[in-house]
């Protein structure tokens, strides 16, 4: 296992820039994930890396000081698996996975007994000799698993591979992947676009926008809890966003809505852009807002307003409720119990309660 590390990293295509002076260090042994929006530029990070696209400028490094920039491909220790998983539809089961091996000139003897292991342990026994056209996704996608790691790479690269699965399964692919990571402690980069594959496989994440910029890097928690922007407060997860004005009176943060009316907020840390009258953000997940038709005390901030639309997930209610100005925020509550003692309906006037600690103040 190995980390990497880009320094100064840029490509252009046809002239026009997808990735600008980029600088990132992955953590060796880690599941590392990059998050970002389509066409943001993480499939061509991804490449960079492998060796499948050459840098412009900047250095790549694999470990602390191996330079892999002009490095070609078969010599990176670096496997990737693709959307697409890439496999060799005209060999069986093992020999899709034994051929890696087999160009490495290794005896039949050693050839099997990898194999075999590398099969048992993503939960293809007796399947060695199936046709890869009679697997289904889940089983392809194991395949291509088995593959990658039975040539023991310092780093694995993983561009989506997820996003031709059904729901269900993808859940339990991802149970799979991080169990393959932590058994084989391979640091492994995985690129999506989906927030809650991140949020569920990451040790370490990268945020990108969609000028290929890295908004944030961080655990799945400090970049769900504390993002670093709107930009990341809105991509991963849902947020409710407010513009307004901070003002410190007394050491107290207070937040000016220019729709809703005066927030107590509670920061940590008191940043330099944080003055009094700077105009700046809020952001508040639905999930730390308490809905009732009931009057509560011991919450530092309050809104009433009325329920224009319910949505029921299952464990999860959501709501978006409207207020006076026509502004809405929405709202998720956690389904508890079979028979609440309350039941919240269309058109219903409700409180919202949070507390001051739930919100993050942003400068953008």
């Amino acid at each position: 296992m190995r980390s990497i590390r880009l320094e100064s990293v840029s490509k252009l295509f046809h002239g026009e820039v997808v990735i600008d002076k980029l600088n990132l260090e992955i953590p060796s042994g880690k599941f590392f994930a990059l998050l970002g929006p389509s066409g943001c530029g993480k499939t061509t990070l991804l490449r960079l890396i492998a060796g499948l696209e050459s840098v412009d400028k900047g250095r790549i490094f694999l470990g602390d000081d191996r330079d892999i920039t002009n490095t070609p491909i078969y010599k990176r220790t670096i496997n990737t698996i693709f959307q697409q998983y890439a496999l060799f539809p005209h060999l069986t089961v093992f020999e899709n996975v034994a051929y890696g091996l087999r160009l490495r000139n290794l005896t039949e003897k050693e050839i099997e007994k990898k194999v075999l292991s590398i099969l048992k342990t993503v939960r293809l026994s007796g399947r060695e000799y199936r046709n890869i056209t009679n697997l289904s996704g889940g089983q392809q996608q194991r395949v291509a698993l088995a593959r990658a790691i039975v040539n023991e790479p310092e780093v694995l690269l993983l561009d989506e591979p997820l996003a031709a699965l059904d729901l269900r399964l993808r859940e339990q692919m991802l149970i799979e992947l991080i169990d393959l990571q932590e058994k084989f402690k391979t640091t492994f980069v995985y690129v999506t676009h989906d927030q809650s594959e991140a949020l569920t496989v990451a040790d370490r994440m990268a945020i990108m926008n969609a000028d290929g910029e890295i908004e944030q890097i961080g655990t799945p928690k400090e970049i769900y809890e504390f993002p670093a922007s709107t930009f990341v407060a809105g991509f991963v997860g849902t947020t409710n966003i407010l513009k307004g004005i901070l003002k410190i009176e007394e050491g107290q943060f207070i937040f000016e809505s220019q729709n809703l009316g005066d927030f107590l907020i509670f920061s940590p840390v008191k940043k330099s852009w944080m003055v009094s009258g700077v105009e700046c953000f809020l952001s508040l997940r639905p999930e730390k807002i308490m809905i009732t038709k009931n009057k509560m005390e011991g919450f530092s901030n309050h809104l009433k307003g009325t329920v224009e639309n319910i949505i029921y997930h299952g464990q999860s209610t959501k709501y978006k409720v409207r207020f006076a100005n026509r502004k809405t925020l929405t709202v998720f509550e956690q389904n508890e119990e079979h028979f609440p003692h309350e039941y919240i309906d269309y058109d219903d006037e409700v409180n919202l309660y949070f507390q001051k600690e739930n919100v993050v103040l942003l400068e953008r």
